[in-house]
């Protein structure tokens, strides 16, 4: 009896067991470079197919007796630190582990060089091509990476001169060789001739899931048990995800197992979103992952000026950073610097948003009309008592300053709504605005949609209102309502004390849309 297969979060997939897309239509040059007996790097964000694609490869050329391919893994080395012998050790007991043709024993060679004399032994008595495929090559660092990659690049070097060594190595990790300098202590911008880091002849990065590569993978679940998926829950997943392969499988994983969606019955818009949620709020290890990366001051450099809609500063250094950000998977470039999809978008901001939220003493039932609406203006005005009473405190205190205004409603909207609604957020660098969209569900199959957007007025800067009302306008249409809310917080200096302040207005956009007014 064939076992059924199921959607895949934990570590490669198998197609015997997991529902899987074939790995080397999404990256075909490397087989490519390896035909060419070339040594280069394959990275992307975690969990994106990297060690799937490695199997792969290694199984295709087994297979076809095109190699003696090998795969391992340098994650068991990382405890080995600065100690480039122990790292070498462990290096070797991985290949030991790996593939029975390996000499046996190693030859004798001093430290720093074991791994280099080894791969030379090998490459030696092998009747076919080398080919080694190192997994996770950014779990070494410090003087263990450079011994590694030096001892790779003395190899490749002399292998034109008639000195046996792998045919091809492949680096693969969640960065470009250039980041493995940084890692080491070394200065990302001298890589001259001499430098180990410039080992590889070309650098790829395995892209996230198409759209359609989405719809096949979820397509295969279709074929095995006639589940269907609507439509509008594939363009969700899609909204959701924007094609990051571990969310795909993740949504899939929730829906078919966790919440165990009956298989007579098609999985929805609804049945997608709820899975969103739990994903969101279980905040599984991949999340996790990335949510510890926000504060290292790299990412902080990248991610703030997104939470702050502010512009981004480019220079020399910033395009390093971002390159960093993006291959950590959190950040994609569209008409500006975004991030990568609305999931990790959610995540990031409830991370930030964690410490003040925990801080607020509110009951969301207090907010509920008695026909079960959410009555919005009462939840803000309670929070402009919370701002007068907390809010230069907690805007000193966070690590995203520019974004403290923000990252604050956020956490109080989220504290009052979460479990009863759900809140979707839109922000971008450079657009100075953050757009919060609200739905809650109450009596019989009802939904309260409510649209609100946030402005900071800086030192230097016009009153933001005209523009944050042409912009809500322009939010509402989109979203076919008549009413919303515009928060302007006031950060300039001279601005009138926060008791003076905090008031409400009435207003109109453009087109005439009646318009909450808070100042902050």
């Amino acid at each position: 009896m064939t076992k059924p297969r199921y959607f895949n979060t934990t570590g490669p997939c198998h197609p015997r067991i997991h529902y899987v897309l074939p790995s080397q239509p999404r990256l075909p040059q490397a087989r490519q470079l390896i035909d060419m007996d070339r040594f280069f790097v394959i990275h992307a964000p975690r969990q994106s197919g990297k060690t799937t694609l490695l199997h792969s490869l290694q199984h295709e050329l087994t297979k076809e007796g095109a190699a003696v391919a090998v795969t391992i893994s340098c994650e068991a080395a990382s405890v080995a630190g600065d100690d480039y012998e122990a790292a070498e050790l462990i290096l070797l007991n991985e290949l030991r582990w790996s593939t029975a043709s390996a000499p046996d024993p190693w030859p004798e060679a001093p430290p720093g060089g074991r791994l280099g004399a080894a791969l030379r032994a090998w490459a030696a008595q092998c009747e076919l091509p080398l080919v080694l495929l190192i997994d996770e090559i950014d779990a070494l660092s410090g003087e263990s990476l450079k011994a590694v990659l030096r001892q790779l690049r003395t190899g490749h070097n002399n292998r034109h001169n008639g000195v046996p060594f792998p045919n091809s190595v492949v680096l693969c990790g969640l960065r470009d060789v250039r980041d493995y300098k940084i890692a080491s202590g070394g200065d990302p911008t001298r890589l001259g001739a001499i430098s180990p880091f410039n080992i590889s002849v070309e650098s790829l990065r395995l892209g996230d899931f198409t759209q359609e590569d989405m719809e096949e993978l979820y397509g295969q679940h279709t074929a095995e048990t006639g589940q269907e998926f609507t439509k509008e829950a594939l363009a969700a997943a899609w909204d959701f995800t924007r094609g990051q392969p571990w969310l795909i499988n993740a949504l899939g994983w929730e829906m078919t197992f966790w919440m165990r969606v009956p298989p007579e019955e098609p999985i929805t818009v609804e049945h997608m979103e709820q899975a969103k949620e739990r994903l969101i709020r279980a905040r599984a290890t991949h999340l996790d992952s990335l949510a510890a990366k926000l504060y290292e001051p790299r990412v902080k450099r990248v991610i703030e000026p997104v939470l702050a809609g502010k512009p981004v500063q480019y220079d020399e250094t910033f395009t390093d950073d971002f390159s960093y950000v993006r291959d950590l998977g959190l950040v994609a470039m569209g008409s500006s610097v975004e991030i990568a999809n609305p999931i990790y978008r959610e995540v990031i901001l409830r991370v930030l948003g964690a410490n003040v939220e925990a801080s607020i003493p509110v009951d969301s039932r207090s907010f509920v009309l008695p026909d079960g609406r959410l009555d919005l203006l009462k939840l803000l005005r309670e929070f402009t008592a919370f701002w007068k009473q907390h809010g230069e405190t907690l805007v000193r205190g966070s690590s995203y300053h520019e974004a403290a205004c923000q990252i604050i409603l956020m956490a109080y909207l989220h504290r009052i709504v979460n479990g009863g609604g759900l809140l979707d957020r839109e922000y971008a660098a450079g657009t100075g605005r953050l757009d919060v969209y609200l739905r809650w569900p109450y009596g019989e199959r009802q939904v309260q949609r409510e649209a609100m957007e946030l402005k900071v007025w800086r030192p230097g800067q016009r009153d933001p209102a005209e523009e944050g009302l042409a912009q809500l306008d322009r939010y509402l249409d989109r979203l076919d309502l008549e009413t919303g809310y515009l928060v302007i917080f006031d950060r300039r200096p001279e601005a009138a004390p926060m008791e003076e302040r905090v008031r409400f207005d009435q207003d109109h956009t453009p087109a005439g849309r009646q318009v909450t007014v808070l100042r902050a």
